[in-house]
C-alpha cells in the first residue's frame, strides 16, 4: 500500500487515517495491541505520531490487512522475525512507490 502523507515532523490521526483509509478507532486500537506504535500526546490527550510510527503502521497494516495475519499473528511475526520483515516490507515500500510514478509518467503521455 503507498500512502500519501507530506514530510513533517507530526501528523495528526485523522490525516493518518485518512492516508490509510481506515477509521481514526482502527488507528487506535492497534496503538493499544502493538508495542511499536507509541504516539506523543500532546496536553489535550490529541495523538502525534512521527514518520517512524507511520512506518510501523506501514508494516502492521500489511500484515493485518494485505496478508491477511490475525493480530496475535501478526505480533508474533514481529516479535520473531522483525528485522527481516521490516526489510523486506522496505523494499516493497520502495518498489511501490516507484509503480506509483511510472503510473503518473503513463498518465501524462
Amino acid at each position: 500500500m503507498h500512502v500519501e502523507l507530506p514530510e513533517k515532523r507530526y501528523y495528526g490521526i485523522g490525516e493518518v487515517a485518512k492516508a490509510f483509509d481506515v477509521n481514526t478507532s482502527l488507528i487506535r486500537f492497534w496503538e493499544k495491541e502493538f508495542d511499536a506504535l507509541k504516539p506523543k500526546k500532546n496536553a489535550k490527550g490529541n495523538r502525534k505520531f512521527t514518520p517512524e510510527d507511520i512506518k510501523n503502521l506501514k508494516l502492521i497494516f500489511h500484515l493485518v490487512k494485505e496478508r491477511g495475519f490475525t493480530l496475535e499473528g501478526a505480533k508474533t511475526h514481529l516479535k520473531e522475525n522483525r528485522q527481516k520483515t521490516l526489510n523486506n516490507f522496505e523494499i516493497i515500500d520502495k518498489l511501490e512507490k516507484v509503480k506509483a510514478e511510472l503510473f503518473k509518467i503513463k498518465e501524462q503521455l
